[in-house]
C-alpha cells in the first residue's frame, strides 16, 4: 500500500511555539508508519520553514522537541522548505542555500499542529487553500472566528448561544477614551477576565479582583493584540471541556472538567506546573451532559468548523447555569491534552484518532475539488 506523505507542520511565531512543538511530538511519535511517510517541517520564531529529521522512522516524542528546540536556538538545522500558493503534484519545494530550488517534493495532506496567530488563525489554512492540498482542521472562515474572540462571540451570539457577558476594546480606544473603557468593563461587575482577542493557551489572560487592577491587566493584554476582551466572571465556575470530531456529522465526546490548581487555568497551570487535575468523565448529571454535548456540536456548526474542535464551558456552581466560553479550532494536541484524553475516554485512542483526522482533511478536501470554480 502506498503510504500518505504527511506535512507535519509546527513550531510558528506565536507565543504558543512551545506548546506547538509538544503537540507535533505527539503526532510524529504516533503516526503510523506503514500508513504515512511523515515530513516533519519546523516553522521558526523568525518564521521561516525548515526540514525536521522527524519524518522516515518512528521517534520519541523528546526527541522531536529536542531537535526543535536546536534548531531554534540556531543550532543543527534542515534546509529551507516553502510551499508553491497553487496546485502542484510536487507543491514543497526546498531551497538550496542560494535560495534557488534543489528539490520539489509531494505533499499528500498537511497536518498542522500550530496553535495561536499564523496557525491557527486561518491565515496558514488560506495559503493551504491556494496550494490545494487537504489539510486537518477547520477552513479559513471558522479558524479565524474560532481565533478571534470577539467575533466568536458575536457569531454565539446571533446563534442564541448562553455566553458570560463581555465587552471588547482595540488599543486606539484605550488610548483615546480609557475612562469610557473602564466604565463598560466595570459595569459587568467584579472579577473580570481580561484576554487578547486572537491568543490561546491562556498567554495574556489576567483575572481583575478591584478595579484599582483593571488598567494594568488591559495593557498586559494589548502587549499581545491590538484588541482585547473583556468578560464578567462567573461565580464559582467548574470548568468543563468537550471534544468535537467530524465534517458533516460532528460528534461529541464525553465531558471533561479542568480542576485548576491556581486560582484559574492560565499558561503556568497548563503548562509549567502539575496541580491541576482533569476529571474524564465529568461529574454531571445525564441532561448535564447532553447539554454540553448538544451546545459543542452546535458551537462547531455556528462557526462552520471541520475536522476537530475543543469546546470550553463554564458551569455555575451556585446557579447552575451552563455558559460556552470559547471553542479551540486547534486544541494542544499531546497524548495527555483533554482533546486526546476525552476521545481515549469515549473509545479512539490516539493513534486512530490521527487516523481519523487525516480521513477527514482528505474527505473535506474531495468534497471542495468537486465544486465549481468557474461558471463556464
Amino acid at each position: 500500500m502506498n503510504r500518505l506523505r504527511v506535512g507535519v507542520l509546527y513550531g510558528g511565531r506565536s507565543g504558543e511555539h512551545e506548546v506547538s512543538l509538544a503537540s507535533a511530538a505527539s503526532v510524529l511519535a504516533h503516526l503510523d508508519r506503514s500508513r504515512y511517510d511523515p515530513v516533519a517541517i519546523r516553522i521558526g520564531r523568525d518564521g521561516v520553514w525548515r526540514l525536521d529529521g522527524a519524518g522516515p522512522t518512528r521517534v520519541s516524542a523528546a526527541e522531536v522537541i529536542t531537535a526543535a528546540q536546536q534548531g531554534d536556538a540556531g543550532g543543527a538545522a534542515g534546509a529551507v522548505v516553502m510551499l508553491r500558493p497553487y496546485r502542484s503534484t510536487e507543491p514543497l519545494l526546498v531551497l538550496a542555500a542560494d535560495g534557488t530550488v534543489a528539490d520539489r517534493r509531494p505533499i499528500d495532506v498537511i497536518f498542522p499542529v500550530l496553535h495561536g496567530p499564523f496557525g491557527e488563525d486561518g491565515t496558514l489554512q488560506g495559503l493551504l487553500e491556494l496550494a490545494d492540498i487537504a489539510y486537518v482542521g477547520p477552513g479559513v472562515a471558522a479558524s479565524a472566528v474560532g481565533m478571534d474572540k470577539v467575533l466568536m462571540k458575536q457569531v454565539f451570539e446571533a446563534h442564541g448561544m448562553p455566553q458570560v457577558r463581555w465587552c471588547a476594546c482595540t488599543a486606539f480606544e484605550w488610548q483615546q477614551a480609557a475612562a469610557s473603557v473602564r466604565a463598560r468593563a466595570l459595569a459587568l461587575g467584579l472579577p473580570l477576565f481580561v484576554k487578547p482577542a486572537n491568543l490561546g493557551s491562556s498567554v495574556g489572560i489576567s483575572k481583575v479582583l478591584t478595579g484599582d487592577a483593571l488598567d494594568a491587566a488591559i495593557c498586559e493584554a494589548l502587549h499581545y493584540d491590538r484588541r482585547i476582551i473583556i468578560e464578567a466572571g462567573v461565580d464559582q465556575a467548574r470548568e468543563i471541556e468537550c471534544a468535537v470530531l467530524g465534517n458533516d456529522e460532528p460528534r461529541a465526546s464525553v465531558a471533561g472538567e479542568i480542576i485548576p490548581g491556581r486560582d484559574f487555568y492560565d499558561y503556568e497551570a497548563k503548562y509549567l506546573d502539575d496541580t491541576s487535575v482533569s476529571v474524564i468523565p465529568a461529574e454531571l448529571s445525564g441532561a448535564q451532559v447532553r447539554e454540553v454535548q448538544r451546545l459543542a456540536v452546535a458551537a462547531f456548526r455556528a462557526i462552520d468548523a471541520t475536522g476537530l474542535s475543543r469546546v470550553d464551558f463554564l458551569l455555575s456552581r451556585s446557579t447552575g447555569a451552563l455558559l460556552l466560553n470559547e471553542i479551540n479550532t486547534m486544541p494542544g494536541f499531546t497524548t495527555i491534552s483533554m482533546f486526546a484524553k476525552l476521545w481515549a475516554a469515549s473509545g479512539v485512542a490516539f493513534g486512530p484518532l490521527l487516523d481519523v483526522l487525516i480521513a477527514l482533511a482528505r474527505e473535506r478536501h474531495a468534497a471542495r475539488q468537486a465544486l465549481r470554480t468557474n461558471p463556464l
